[in-house]
């Protein structure tokens, strides 16, 4: 088997286990009375089957998704980010003509309450 794909089936496996741990700390924690609303109800089974299957399919998928981005060698950066340009800031006066007085008023958010 290809190293990649027993990979992938390796941390799949992780991923489901995580789901089946995360289900079973929702029903034992009781979040949000789910374990009333499943254990009360003829759909509840089939709730905690979906529950744990899309649980699994993400799990498994950001577990797969670490594995590879660790796989990846570490890039030598030196110190970090990019060259450093030396700017300085200057402030200018800028003149603002005045507004007409029978001009439209805009109105502000304060204005709404």
């Amino acid at each position: 088997m290809p190293k990649l794909v027993s990979l992938y089936i390796r941390h799949v496996l992780i991923g489901f286990a995580l789901a089946a741990l995360f289900v079973a700390g929702l029903l034992w924690l009781n979040v949000g009375n789910l374990w009333h609303l499943v254990t009360h109800t003829s759909a509840g089974p089939l709730a905690v089957f979906l529950l744990f299957m899309f649980n699994g399919i993400v799990f498994s998928g950001v577990q797969f998704g670490i594995a590879i981005v660790r796989m990846a060698e570490p890039e030598d950066r030196g110190r970090g980010g990019g060259k450093r340009m030396a700017v300085q800031l200057q402030t200018v006066a800028v003149q603002v003509p005045p507004e007409p007085r029978d001009a439209p008023r805009q109105r502000g958010f304060d204005d709404f309450s």
